[in-house]
């Protein structure tokens, strides 16, 4: 049984106490001769949380943990929390104290905070071994942007090994594209197409004449992300928003049109290129037409963060701007299910696929496939999915058709490592403990 009677668990959790401050207090006499001690005690108290973060994940909570070690953001978040309250709580405390309630107070705050963060982690290993499992759903974007993309996600699809593809209307290859997929849901009805609105790039679906502030001289849309989000800022009755949005709601119309003659049929499951559709002034405008158009999901990149990543990956995600992206679309995210929810409209319960944009393969695919698995299944939404970009080595120049911010993306050598990647993923979740 899980539960521990109180009177262990403080005995076990003192011992780990004890432990780790005598760790403490060895690294610092040792450190201390060898550098100053403002770097020899955040050192010291470094070691001193790693052998917190293991003590109490190998005997204090080892009911919850099955012995296994606590996701590695549990150790962060000890440390800096512990070195944060550290350092402001003695400046923090009020002059009239009594020194026996200054030293209390020193002393049993981070002891308190500290039993609430491996608590925590304690319940987040639970929840990652025994909550219900689920199959992610494995889907991919940009179908009909090149013959390229074209050949990867239908030879994926072929193969089982996708569940959906999103449908880039204005893409140099959209009708070729949509014949083929609509020929594979002939045999896999369950395959679903998803209309993949494109505000950024490429043809406009719209007459240019209509939407002037939408496109530029050779009729390519060209606002970037950036720019949806500061019109997003403008307030409601600023002209310049007036008048841009009721661009957008053509463009939205006439890409809705378009997806519907190229074979999406029925209710409609609507997503964006680069994500464009969660920035909060094309979201309402979608939303806006949900229920005249059809629109019955939309997708939501709420990912939680893998466990298990080797550090090299983190740095990585650091690197690429993935970690800067992530946080940008968990807002925007979070601010659209409230808006979903109100308008009667289904998503997926999580989601996998900006942290490491363009890089789903090896470790980070593994990672956000264990992560996605634990989720468990969440009333009126679709199962977690897992979003990648394959593609077949680019044998065209995509800028020649107004997709420039795509090209270097689409050329790059790893759409093809996505592609062997996702012909190799297990479409059974994997048990391992990450």
């Amino acid at each position: 049984m899980i539960p521990r009677s109180l009177s262990t668990r403080l005995s076990l959790y003192g011992l780990v106490g004890v432990g780790a401050a005598a760790v403490h207090a060895l690294a610092l006499l040792v450190l201390g001769g060898l550098m100053p001690l403002w770097l020899a005690n955040p050192l010291a108290f470094l070691a001193a949380s790693l052998a917190s973060y293991l003590g109490h994940s190998r005997f204090t909570f080892q009911p919850e943990t099955g012995g296994q070690r606590f996701a590695r953001r549990w150790l962060i978040l000890q440390y800096v929390v512990n070195l944060t309250v550290s350092g402001v709580l003695p400046l923090a405390l009020p002059g009239w104290l009594p020194s026996g309630a200054e030293v209390a107070v020193l002393v049993f705050t981070p002891t308190a905070l500290n039993a609430l963060i491996w608590s925590k982690a304690a319940r987040f290993s639970l929840q990652r071994r025994q909550g219900e499992r689920v199959i992610p759903l494995r889907h991919a974007d940009d179908l009909g942007l090149s013959q390229a993309a074209n050949t990867a996600i239908l030879a994926l699809a072929k193969a089982g090994q996708l569940d959906g593809t999103s449908l880039l209307v204005n893409g140099p290859a959209a009708a070729e594209g949509a014949e083929a997929w609509r020929s594979l849901t002939e045999h896999r009805p369950t395959l679903q197409l998803c209309l993949h609105l494109c505000l950024t790039e490429g043809p406009s679906s719209a007459v240019p004449e209509l939407i002037p502030d939408l496109v530029n001289r050779q009729g390519h849309l060209h606002r970037s992300f950036g720019s949806w989000l500061l019109l997003s800022l403008l307030p409601r009755r600023h002209p310049e928003r007036v008048r841009v949005v009721a661009q957008l709601r053509r463009e939205i119309d006439a890409q809705i049109k378009q997806f519907q003659a190229l074979g999406g049929h029925g209710s409609i499951a609507l997503d964006g290129h680069q994500h464009i559709h969660l920035v909060p002034v094309v979201l309402e405008a979608v939303l806006d037409r949900a229920h005249s158009a059809g629109i019955t999901w939309v997708r939501s990149t709420d990912e939680p963060l893998p466990t298990g990543l080797p550090l090299r990956c983190w740095w990585q995600a650091c690197r690429d701007a993935g970690l800067l992206k992530w946080l940008i679309l968990q807002l925007l995210s979070w601010r659209a299910r409230a808006h979903l929810q109100r308008c009667g409209l289904s998503t997926n319960a999580g989601f996998a696929g900006v942290l490491f944009t363009g890089h789903m393969a090896g470790a980070p695919l593994l990672a956000a496939w264990r992560e996605l698995s634990s989720l468990g299944a969440k009333a009126q939404h679709t199962a977690p999915l897992l979003l990648a970009h394959p593609g077949a080595p680019l044998d065209q120049n995509l800028a020649d058709a107004g997709f420039t911010v795509s090209q270097a993306f689409a050329a790059s050598p790893w759409r093809q490592r996505e592609w062997r990647a996702l012909a190799t993923l297990t479409p059974l979740p994997d048990q391992s403990s990450g």
